[in-house]
């Protein structure tokens, strides 16, 4: 059935974004599969990349068309073409990066940093001032937001279509990949999973005021780990509330049952309802999130636009589009550095409450670092 609303789902792009050139760090998983991908569609102007891995950058360049490999990182630096940095390095390794880019000075005038921007909110807070003393606008790829489904419910949201937010709810259940360096973290899910959810949470009905979690090692990831399972509720001034079941485990799919893995959401209001998919979990099999929604203004129907595009790899225009059109615009992505302190905030909140087993104010974590 068409969307009667004509729902905003994608970030509207301006052709003087194309000539901003981007220097990418890193040739993993996500640079080769979803960044540069997604700027192939998208026409970014994708001048180089470098990574610790000399064969896995000139791999990654010549199946994704890129013109340039650097020998480091001070080596793209130096580069008069580049105004951006496309960061796509693992979390404990990133904030030297930034660093290093922060110091430099010159002509970077944006860096798009992976999320966790850091794995403490005090290190990201450190990152979030070095940026904006060197005049670098800094944005942090939480990509959920950029999911067409995730983004038309916000707009349902932002016109009022859904009424007063009462409650929402992500069900995951999938089997993540953790890659080598996720073995060197203190924190395993909470950081690298759940930050997803909480981000988009906050995405759709602002800042909550405090936080209960609980937690458990998955069974399946055989490396030493606290926070495998994460189960967590949210508690909002307006009333509203949110929760998040974020289970890696899912049953022995892969230990010889059948399986049942998904994410789906739910944004319940007093005006209507919504629910939604997130294809991701199906990965590398091409499978657009989902969004059906009724409201009392329509009646006892339902809603269900529907996109070819999906999360991976399509979001990631929207994360350097954002990014892009700041630069050009001498404006502030939404998805800034220190909006993002706020997020990082809340994961902490989360792990601070499944730690010591108690409910955790926001107003607790954080203070001084997350001010201008």
């Amino acid at each position: 059935m068409g969307d009667p609303h004509e729902l905003d789902y994608e970030l509207p792009l301006d052709d003087s974004v194309k000539q901003v050139g981007i220097g990418v760090v890193g040739a993993g998983f996500i640079i080769r599969d979803c960044h540069l991908l997604a700027y192939q569609q998208a026409g970014f102007k994708v001048v180089g990349i470098t990574s610790r891995t000399r064969e896995r950058a000139d791999q990654v360049a010549a199946l994704r068309n890129v013109p340039r490999v650097y020998v480091n990182l001070t080596d793209l630096l130096a580069d008069p073409q580049l105004e951006v940095v496309d960061i796509g390095v693992p979390p404990q390794h990133q904030p030297e990066v930034i660093r290093q880019i922060a110091q430099h000075g010159g002509r970077i005038r944006g860096i798009l940093a992976q999320k966790p921007l850091a794995m403490s909110l005090a290190e990201a807070a450190e990152l979030v001032a070095l940026c904006e003393a060197a005049g670098i606008t800094l944005a942090v790829n939480q990509n959920m937001r950029h999911d067409h489904a995730v983004r038309a419910c916000k707009d349902l949201l932002n016109r009022g279509l859904l009424g007063a937010p009462v409650l929402a709810t992500i069900d995951m259940r999938a089997i993540p990949h953790w890659m080598d360096w996720s073995r060197d973290l203190h924190s395993l899910s909470t950081f690298v999973m759940s930050i997803h959810h909480l981000d988009c949470l906050r995405y759709w009905l602002g800042d909550p005021v405090r936080v209960m979690a609980s937690t458990r090692p998955d069974p399946r990831t055989t490396f030493p780990h606290r926070d495998g399972i994460n189960l967590y509720i949210l508690e909002f001034a307006s009333g509203a509330r949110a929760a998040s079941w974020d289970d890696v485990w899912t049953g022995p799919a892969r230990e010889g049952s059948a399986g049942d893995m998904g994410i789906r959401w739910r944004v319940e209001g007093t005006g209507g309802l919504a629910l939604g998919t997130i294809g991701w979990p199906r990965y590398p099999a091409h499978s657009p999130s989902t969004l059906d929604y009724t409201t009392r203004e329509l009646g006892p129907r339902w809603i269900q636009p529907r996109w070819e595009k999906a999360w991976f790899p399509d979001a990631f225009r929207g994360t350097m589009g954002e990014l892009l059109t700041a630069v050009v615009g001498g404006t502030t992505p939404s998805l800034c550095g220190r909006d993002n302190l706020k997020t990082l905030a809340l994961v902490e909140a989360v792990y601070e409450s499944a730690r010591s087993h108690r409910m955790v104010e926001l107003a607790e974590i954080g203070g001084p670092k997350l001010q201008p």
